[in-house]
């Protein structure tokens, strides 16, 4: 018995230990996976830079370590701007090849993108764009390209842009719900989807002004590009010329030449006077992340927020899994910022539609402590209205793309009346004891009475008006200015600028270049915050995050038209407080 024990407990041991040396071998492996796609990388002579606009861009790709292993780091608005850029001073890069697809972009990312290849285009390099089909996103982008390529079987979505908003106030009723609105401002319009049936006038004014603008910047850069007129482009739209023949597409001067794949590598071969028997040099826009960078003189912090705007980190699961700004830990950021001497100035890159109006308030109030120290520049991109908007208000100055959506100031909170469904649909029967007249208010299953509504409509109204005297002291404007130009109205950046909201118009480089300006720095150089996750609280993390993003995915494959409808209703109780939230956007496919 005893040698058994003896033999058993060696080989528990045993087991022990060979499960602690194999995890240990396998980390290091991954560890050196990892380092070595992140090792500094040389640019061969004659090569390629290739840039894939096949899927949704983000502000910044995927840096997880499951998604470098598997490849799926996606299209990040960040990298792929740092590659062109690198790109252009590059000598042993000759040109650009898009490699077109269904690109899903918002249409600040979309211009900034497009500008980066104009300006690419001055160093006298060449771009050419191949696709077995083009997303309209896509094609706007690549419509700057020298050569555009399409398979002789593809097809180029162009139809313009339109949307429908969904509405939730007859499908709350039919299980006795309803949803009670508090909100300032006849614009703001964000309560409309529970409480509605279809889009108000004011809303369907702001939402037709910004679509409209978007369009007519999508034609315009076409026109100019293509040298198709601008009347033309809208014709192809009106009779979907998506579903006509690519041959149509090469006589409407949308493309250039119907090519197969094998066809275009040969032509590329050709422009760098390669032998078709040879290897063309190709390096990705993640490779020339490896590329190293002159980092001389001052730096720019560069700071991305962006999604929506909490107080605390959502907790994980299939229907929260997107990028937020988590009000608590970007103000400690911007703090460490702040008593950070070697940054000489801060540029926060903002896009979100708003959120929590009390996460916004912090963020305002920690942007005005920061730019006591050093300044801060706004750069917004595909929108930054609301409590996006709130927040950017304290800084020095505001750069914003024309297409970018802005503005909507004001505040609003839903309450959620469950009254009819717990009690007649379903029988539960209530009574209550309280020491006061208002001591249940919040409760779900009773209506609220006239009273404390009008206590709620108070507690809005308070917090409009702290939203106005930010913007006001912000831009200082007078409150009777920002009343007139506030009502939860959206904006375009073009328009915007009109207003006072925002200071210039331009993407990233505009605003960095502000911000040395106001630093007084001539000499710069930038970097990204907030830094990456090391790979050791990676691999410390578990994988339920990347898990409910593949249930999430697995969710909107399943139930495809309705799955914003459902994760509609599924958020709608995370909207009871005070919201700087803009209304639901019609995006750009």
């Amino acid at each position: 018995m005893k040698d058994f024990l003896k033999y058993m407990g060696a080989t528990v041991v045993g087991l022990i230990l060979f499960c602690i040396i194999v995890t240990a071998v396998g980390v290091m492996s991954i560890v050196g996976m990892v380092a070595s796609t992140n090792a500094t990388q040389k640019v061969q002579e004659n090569t390629v830079l290739l840039v894939n606009l096949n899927g949704v861009m983000q502000e910044q790709a995927d840096d997880n370590l499951v998604a470098q292993l598997n490849g799926t780091t996606g299209i990040g608005l960040r990298e792929t701007l740092a590659a062109i850029r690198k790109a252009k001073s590059n000598d042993n890069i000759k040109g650009i090849f898009i490699e077109a697809g269904g690109l899903i972009a918002d249409m600040a990312q979309l211009e900034e993108i497009r500008n980066a290849l104009v300006d690419f285009k001055k160093s006298k390099k060449w771009i050419v764009a191949y696709g077995d089909s083009y997303s309209q996103s896509c094609y706007y982008v690549s419509s700057v390209a020298d050569k555009i390529y399409i398979n002789p079987q593809g097809m180029i979505d162009w139809q313009g842009i339109g949307g429908q908003v969904t509405f939730l106030k007859d499908v709350y009723a039919k299980v006795g719900i309803k949803m009670i609105p508090f909100k300032c401002g006849k614009y703001k319009s964000a309560t409309e989807i529970y409480t509605e049936d279809k889009m108000s006038a004011e809303n369907r004014e702001q939402t037709e002004r910004y679509v409209n603008g978007w369009w007519q910047t999508i034609c315009r850069s076409v026109s100019q590009s293509r040298k198709i007129p601008v009347d033309s482009l809208n014709a192809y739209a009106d009779r979907v010329v998506s579903l006509e023949s690519a041959e149509n597409l090469k006589q409407y001067k949308m493309v250039d030449a119907l090519l197969y794949d094998d066809q275009v590598k040969s032509t590329v071969k050709k422009m760098l006077r390669v032998a078709e028997d040879e290897t063309v040099n190709q390096i990705s826009v993640a490779g020339m992340q490896n590329v190293p960078e002159e980092n001389e003189g001052d730096e720019i912090a560069v700071y991305y927020a962006y999604g929506d705007i909490v107080d605390e980190e959502m907790p994980q699961s299939m229907l929260f899994s997107a990028h937020t700004i988590v009000g608590k830990d970007v103000c400690r950021d911007l703090a460490d910022l702040a008593d950070d001497d070697e940054v000489k100035a801060v540029v926060i890159r903002v896009n979100s539609g708003g959120g929590s109006a009390y996460a916004s308030e912090q963020l305002w109030h920690q942007i005005e402590l920061l730019k006591k120290k050093k300044p801060v520049v706004i750069s917004m991109g595909g929108a930054a209205a609301s409590g996006g908007y709130y927040m950017s208000a304290a800084a020095n100055y505001i750069v914003a793309e024309p297409t970018t959506i802005t503005g909507s100031i004001g505040i609003y909170s839903v309450l959620c009346d469950r009254s009819e469904l717990m009690t007649q649909k379903l029988g539960f029967k209530y009574d209550e004891v309280k020491t006061n007249r208002n001591s249940t208010m919040g409760s779900e299953v009773v209506p609220m009475s006239a009273e404390q509504m009008r206590y709620m409509q108070g507690y809005i109204d308070r917090g409009y008006r702290l939203f106005k005297s930010r913007v006001a002291q912000g831009r200082n404007m007078s409150m009777e200015k920002v009343e007139a130009i506030a009502q939860g109205h959206v904006y375009l950046g073009s328009d915007a600028i009109k207003l006072g909201l925002v200071d210039a118009l331009g993407g990233l480089d505009v605003a960095v270049a502000k911000a040395a300006q106001l630093a007084k720095t001539e000499s710069y150089y930038t970097a990204d915050y907030p830094g990456t996750v090391s790979i050791l609280d990676q691999l410390l993390e578990d994988g339920e995050s990347r898990y409910n993003s593949i249930l999430d995915d697995k969710l909107k494959a399943t139930l495809g038209d309705f799955y914003q409808p459902f994760l509609l209703m599924q958020t709608a109780s995370f909207h009871d407080g005070l919201q700087a939230r803009m209304p639901m956007m019609i995006t750009v496919q």
